[in-house]
C-alpha cells in the first residue's frame, strides 16, 4: 500500500529532536513500514534548512513543502497557506497517486481534502486535538470559531476519523461525524525504548512524583503543587518547560515556583525542563507515581511512556489517560478537578508499596501489549483497507458536492485567514 501522511512539523532534527506530533508520525510511518507498506511523509517546510526531501528509513520518505514563510507558524496562520500545500499534493499525485491520504492536525485536514479533490484518493484524518473540547477549558475562550466550523467539516467530508481516545470518539459525535467514520485507535510509544528494564535510580527517603508540562503547558501542575504540601515525604519532578536555572521573571512557571514557596515545598519540588528523549526513560524509571491533574489530555503519552517504564499511574480520568489507566489494576483515576481526591489517593498508593510494585508490573503490560506501535500499525492499516472498499452507500457519495459543502462552509482559498 502506498500511504502519504500529511502533517505541519518536520519529523527530522533540523533544530531540536522530533517530539510531539513529529514523533508520532514518524514513529507510526516507521511501523507502517515494517509492515511492508511504502510511506511518504509530506511536512510542511518551517526551516530553511529542510532538504527537499530525505530517507527516514527502509520504506519512510519525507518530502517537505514549501507553503508559507520557513519558520514555525501557529495553526491558523498555517492555515491560510494550505491551499498553497494542497496544489503541491496535487501536482504529485498527478502521475503516482497515494492509496491512501492520511492528515494529522485540522490545518492538514485542509490541505488532504483540497489535493484529493477530484480523485478516489479517500482521505484518513486525525485531529490530535478538538476545538470544541479546547474552547471547555479554562483560559482557552479564545479558540477561533472558524476553526469549529472547520474540524466539524472536515470530520464530515474524511472517510474515516481515527478518535486518540473514547472522549474524542464522543465529542466527534457530538459534532455530528458519522459513528460509521470513527474509529477509536490511540497514539503509540516505542516498547523498545520505554519499558522497566534499565537505570532505576531510585530517590532515598522520599516518594518521587513524576509530572509532565507538555508544550509549556501547566495545566493542573497547581493543584500537583498543592497536593504535595500533604504529602510531606514525597518530591515532585516537573518535565517540560524551563528549567530552574532558566526560569523567567514572570509568567506561570514563576507563578509555580512562588506557589511552592508559599507552601513551604520548594525544596521538594524540582524544575527539570526539557529532557531529551534519549535520557527520558531513565527519569522515569526513578519516579514511584506518574501524576497528572490535567482537565484535558488527548492523548496522554507521557502518561503511557511511564507506564511502560514500570511506573504506575494517578491521574485524571480525561481523555487519553482515562482510557490507558485501569482503576485499581496499573494505577488509579482522579475526578477531573478534585485535589482532595488525588491527595487522598496518592497519599493511600505511597503508603502501600507491594501495591505499588504490582501496579507498576501491570502497567507495564498493558502498554506494551496495548500501545506499541506495531498494535497501533495494523489497526491503523486496517482502517486504511476498509476506507479503499467502501460500501456501495459511501461509494455512492459526491465528492464533488462534498467539497461544495465544505467550501460553502469556509472557502479554504481566501477565507481561512483567521486572525
Amino acid at each position: 500500500m502506498r500511504i502519504a501522511l500529511i502533517t505541519a512539523r518536520s519529523p527530522l532534527p533540523v533544530r531540536v529532536e522530533p517530539c510531539g506530533e513529529s514523533l508520532r508520525t514518524a514513529s507510526l510511518a516507521r511501523a507502517l513500514a515494517r509492515h511492508g507498506h511504502r510511506v511518504t511523509i509530506y511536512a510542511r517546510a518551517e526551516d530553511p534548512r529542510c532538504p527537499g526531501t530525505a530517507i527516514l528509513g527502509k520504506g519512510v520518505s519525507v518530502e517537505h513543502v514549501a507553503a508559507g514563510p520557513d519558520r514555525p507558524l501557529a495553526a491558523e496562520q498555517a492555515a491560510r497557506h494550505m491551499p498553497e500545500f494542497a496544489r503541491y499534493l496535487t501536482g504529485r499525485w498527478q502521475a503516482r497517486p497515494p492509496d491512501i491520504a492520511h492528515a494529522f492536525t485540522w490545518t492538514c485536514g485542509l490541505a488532504a481534502i483540497g489535493a484529493v479533490r477530484g480523485s478516489d484518493i479517500p482521505v484518513v484524518q486525525s485531529f490530535e486535538s478538538l476545538a470544541s473540547a479546547e474552547r471547555r477549558q479554562p483560559g482557552n475562550l479564545d479558540v477561533s470559531g472558524c476553526r469549529l466550523e472547520l474540524e466539524e467539516a472536515i470530520g464530515h467530508r474524511a472517510a474515516a476519523v481515527l478518535a486518540g481516545s473514547e472522549d474524542e470518539a464522543r465529542e466527534l459525535a457530538r459534532m455530528s461525524v458519522p459513528k460509521a467514520a470513527i474509529r477509536v485507535i490511540p497514539s503509540g510509544i516505542d516498547t523498545d525504548v520505554y519499558g522497566p528494564n534499565g537505570k532505576r535510580d531510585t530517590p532515598r527517603g522520599r516518594s518521587r512524583l513524576i509530572a509532565f508540562a507538555p508544550a509549556g503547558r501547566i495545566s493542573g501542575l497547581e493543584s500537583l503543587i498543592r497536593a504535595l504540601a500533604s504529602l510531606p515525604d514525597a518530591e515532585l519532578v516537573i518535565v517540560g518547560g524551563p528549567d530552574a536555572r532558566h526560569l523567567p521573571r514572570s509568567g506561570p512557571f514563576r507563578e509555580l515556583q512562588q506557589l511552592a514557596h508559599t507552601l513551604h515545598v520548594r525544596n521538594r519540588v524540582t524544575f527539570a525542563g526539557q529532557v531529551a528523549q534519549a535520557d527520558l526513560p531513565d527519569l522515569l524509571r526513578s519516579a514511584h507515581v506518574m501524576v497528572s491533574a490535567s482537565p484535558y489530555e488527548p492523548a496522554g503519552t507521557a502518561t503511557l511512556q511511564a507506564m511502560a517504564c514500570g511506573v504506575p499511574a494517578v491521574v485524571s480520568a480525561v481523555g487519553g489517560q482515562a482510557d490507558a489507566v485501569i482503576d485499581g489494576v496499573t494505577g488509579l483515576l482522579v475526578p477531573a478537578e478534585n485535589p482532595a481526591a488525588l491527595v487522598q489517593r496518592l497519599r493511600t498508593l505511597l503508603a502501600r508499596p507491594a501495591i505499588l510494585q504490582a501496579y507498576g508490573i501491570a502497567a507495564a503490560d498493558r502498554a506494551r501489549s496495548r500501545y506499541s506501535w506495531d498494535r497501533i500499525a495494523r489497526e491503523t492499516t486496517a482502517t486504511y483497507e476498509r476506507c479503499m472498499r467502501p460500501t456501495p452507500a459511501e461509494a455512492e457519495r459526491s465528492l464533488d458536492d462534498e467539497m461544495a459543502e465544505l467550501e460553502r462552509t469556509v472557502d479554504l482559498r481566501d477565507d481561512v485567514a483567521l486572525a
